[in-house]
């Protein structure tokens, strides 16, 4: 019998549109033959719906006005499923979240489909959670023997020459970035005192805890993962090429002035010392499923750990895919390869 998937697309969240086109890739990729899905819309709003309409409105942000359910996920672990407003009781087999950011790759909706009883395909709760919030795991990945940038944390928006001090403890150029938060909304590069309050005041509009982060002098490099435990796929290490700045939205979906190179310009020996740091950093966060691991090749050598990513972009033109796609899969495979490392047996 065929296993019916919940796919959860949207969300209350400033990346509710880069969720709309990771999930129409994904849902495009599925076979249907094998798979049966449910797929569930959450406006930016944050009201949820059974969407049973074509697959092109949904990227393009239409699908609201296609044929659209009021439906809920039912806490009753004895229900496993999905109660629409005309009545219906769709039991799910397990539920692949394409939620970026806040209130859906920070714990939140792992934690309703743990209650529900529903198998999550990704990281679960735990691992969401720690992924999300960057100090803490800047802080189990120090706990883990990986070197992390010097950072100190803003709870409160201090007055600027309490911030002025505690920069000059890290050095400049550094990174003023919310501590929860995806897409590099909120982040600044910054390189001049007088340019620190206004990044703080920006990071805090997005976030109520702040990062303040020495500036690796190196590179951004990457890997991705499917797999648990000790059944991991791990694709081609890649790095970020970026002339000045940083890699923030508009690099991250336009790469303007920038370019991702896969496999990344680096020794082979090197390679496989990144993919090794990436698997401790992995189990150390208790990810499962799927998750893009983000460090940083210093100059000297030195790898970085940066952040995870629980549920990264899921375009065929995203670092995810692209990085196992180097490997000799197809856009498919690696879609097949996820569910079925990820389903429940």
């Amino acid at each position: 019998m065929k296993k019916r998937i919940a796919v959860l697309f949207g969300g209350y969240s400033d990346e509710y549109a880069v969720s709309l086109k990771s999930a129409q890739a994904v849902i495009g990729a599925i076979d249907q033959e094998q798979y049966e899905l449910v797929l569930i819309g959450i406006s930016q709003e944050g009201h949820w719906y059974r969407y049973e309409g074509p697959l092109d409105a949904i990227a393009a942000d239409r699908w609201q006005d296609g044929r659209c359910t009021p439906a809920i996920l039912s806490p009753d672990r004895g229900s496993h499923g999905l109660i629409t407003a005309q009545g219906d009781r769709l039991r799910i087999d397990a539920a692949l979240p394409i939620l970026h950011g806040k209130n859906g790759e920070d714990g939140t909706v792992q934690g309703l489909l743990a209650m529900a009883g529903i198998p999550i395909i990704g990281c679960g709760c735990l691992s969401s959670a720690l992924c999300m919030d960057k100090l803490r795991a800047h802080q189990v990945a120090a706990a883990a023997g990986i070197p992390v940038p010097q950072n100190l944390e803003l709870r409160a928006i201090p007055p600027e020459t309490e911030v002025r001090k505690l920069a000059e403890t890290l050095g400049y150029p550094l990174f003023v970035k919310p501590v929860n938060g995806g897409s590099s909304y909120g982040i600044s590069r910054v390189t001049a005192p007088e340019d620190l309050m206004p990044a703080v005041l920006t990071a805090f509009q997005h976030d109520d805890k702040v990062l303040l982060e020495t500036a690796v002098d190196g590179v951004e490099v990457g890997c991705a993962i499917i797999g648990q435990n000790d059944d991991l796929t791990i694709g081609v290490v890649d790095e970020i090429e970026i002339p000045s700045g940083f890699f923030d939205f508009t690099e991250k979906y336009t790469q303007k002035n920038s370019a991702i190179h896969t496999p990344g310009r680096m020794t082979v020996e090197k390679a496989e010392e990144i993919q090794e740091t990436a698997r401790k950093l992995y189990r150390a966060l208790d990810c499962a499923g799927f998750a893009r691991v983000d460090m940083f090749l210093a100059k000297d050598g030195t790898v970085y750990f940066n952040e995870i990513n629980t549920i990264p972009g899921f375009t065929s033109l995203s670092r995810f895919p692209k990085m196992l796609m180097a490997t000799g899969m197809t856009f498919q495979e690696v879609v097949a390869l996820l569910l079925r490392k990820g389903l429940p047996q």
